[in-house]
């Protein structure tokens, strides 16, 4: 039997390309001697195979190979799909295009051509400031700096050279210095919101903005930063702050800021396509959760654009992380319409779609389009579709899982259980469901309502229900405008589904 196991190289052949691959077949005939095509025997094998089996390996490669040959060939084979991946990639990626040239520099200066090694360096240097490559930038400074104390170079003889390059190195040393306590304040307050959940109580938001302080770089001064990626940091950091304490429009003009900064650096859009899908996808998150459907669409719009002109350009990273922010954009804006006819469909092709990228994807990311699926199912009255698509979350195990995803998931599920009439399994769930509700201190106080209703209404004749419906419709209507219980309302539209029965 194949082994369960995911073996780092069978992941990257599986994600190797038809071009990638015959780059390769091409690189190793021309590199490898007649001795070394065992290794190209093993890229084959695992090629072919749609599990990784060690034991079906040893039986086909050529003459008795033993387990620690077998670990020997594959690290060898490794190295070499690595480079020959870096010389598919060299003129397609910027940064290791540059860092290609700053080893040719090393190499000059190591021969002894140490003016042509600092002309290179010059050359690069200006790629590396378009391109905002700042850590790349200031070790071309430092090189540049070490060939100048070592060597006659003629550069004295130049006005103010050596004066320009010091006072370049400091400023490039204070912004990357800075950038990398912006990227700091953005993974801090980040992890703040995983750990801590949202800030609803006024002791919770103390405790926030305490910690945001604290987060706070020591010489930033509240200087506004100055760099690309300073600001995009500082954005992002900002939007998970208004996030926190649920402050959806405080959120979205950062979200915003973070977007328009890509219009102002056009050309930074192609030179990290990830991070421009991903400003773009928070700003459509916190446009679907203002209810804004105009700018919601103006924006989907560009996003779906950029993927369509791009998308051939882009690696293979990249067209993931298309699918992802592209797919749960487009299925949030049937939503935010009520299409759920429309949505429906476009979950089923969108699932189809979702077997080719998941491997790859993370597994929340997983479980939250299965989630959508199932929500896009159960407005369409799909509802045995809908728990068929809830079955990966409901079922999970060992694996991390947002607790607000899991709730509404389980709730979600009960309302399927209710409109199919599978009373009985829906009474074993609700005791279920009802133990995660005592434990755990995300659950809001519509979605404990929530649990009390459905507990009712298995008790409730058919002639009681609209009734009932009615009477509890008034209790829902009161939270509406509690910023914690709009969001629960916003991922799964409980009050939309009691006023179809009331």
């Amino acid at each position: 039997m194949p082994t369960k196991k995911k073996d780092p190289l069978f992941r990257l052949v599986k994600t190797l390309t038809k071009p990638e691959k015959r780059h390769f077949r091409l690189y190793a005939n021309r590199t490898m001697g007649d001795q070394q095509r065992k290794f190209m025997v093993l890229f084959d094998l695992l090629d072919k195979q749609e599990s990784y089996d060690e034991k079906q390996i040893l039986v086909k490669l050529p003459g008795k190979t033993t387990k620690g040959q077998l670990a020997n060939l594959k690290r060898h084979l490794l190295k070499q799909l690595l480079t020959s991946l870096r010389l598919t990639y060299i003129n397609k990626q910027i940064d290791i295009e540059i860092r290609e040239q700053l080893d040719f520099a090393r190499i000059l200066y190591s021969k002894g051509l140490y003016m042509e090694s600092l002309r290179l360096l010059e050359r690069i240097k200006g790629i590396a400031i378009d391109h905002h490559q700042d850590i790349l930038h200031l070790e071309i400074i430092e090189f540049q700096k070490l060939i100048e104390s070592r060597h006659i170079t003629r550069s004295r003889q130049v006005e103010k050279k050596m004066e320009r390059l010091l006072e370049e190195s400091t400023l490039r040393s204070r912004i990357t210095q800075t950038a990398s306590e912006m990227i700091n304040l953005n993974i801090q307050i980040h992890g703040y919101y995983i750990v801590h959940g949202f800030a609803t109580t006024p002791e919770e938001v103390q405790a926030l903005n305490k910690a945001w302080r604290n987060m706070q770089p020591e010489h930033f001064n509240n200087r506004f930063a100055d760099t690309f990626f300073e600001k995009t940091n500082r954005f992002q950091s900002y939007l998970w702050y208004r996030y926190i304490q649920l402050d959806f429009k405080g959120a979205l003009s950062h979200a915003m800021e973070w977007v328009m900064l890509f219009q102002v650096h056009k050309s930074m859009q192609l030179k990290d396509p990830d991070l421009y899908m991903r400003s773009l996808y928070y700003l459509l998150v916190f446009l679907f959760l203002t209810d804004d459907a105009a700018t919601y669409r103006r924006y989907l719009k560009e996003l779906e654009k950029y993927v369509e002109d791009n998308y051939a350009q882009l690696n293979p990273n990249s067209q993931h992380v298309s699918f992802v922010y592209r797919g749960l954009s487009q299925i949030n804006f049937l939503f935010l319409k009520k299409d759920y006819a429309g949505a429906f469909k476009f979950a089923q092709e969108l699932a189809a779609e979702l077997k080719h990228h998941q491997p790859l994807m993370d597994e929340h990311r997983v479980l939250l389009f299965y989630y959508k699926f199932a929500g896009a199912a159960f407005g369409n009255g799909a509802y045995e579709k809908a728990l068929e698509y809830l079955h990966p979350i409901l079922h999970q195990r060992d694996k991390p899982l947002r607790k607000d995803l899991e709730i509404n998931a389980r709730l979600l599920e009960l309302l399927c259980l209710f409109e199919t009439q599978e009373f009985d399994r829906m009474s074993y769930r609700l005791i279920s469901f009802g133990r995660s509700v005592v434990k755990a201190k995300e659950v809001t106080a519509l979605q404990r309502e929530a649990h009390k209703m459905l507990r009712a209404l298995i008790q409730l004749t058919p002639e009681d229900t609209q009734r009932f419906f009615k009477s509890q419709l008034k209790t829902f209507r009161k939270r509406l405008k509690e910023p914690r219980e709009l969001l629960f309302l916003k991922y799964l539209n409980l009050l939309e589904w009691m006023e179809k029965k009331a």
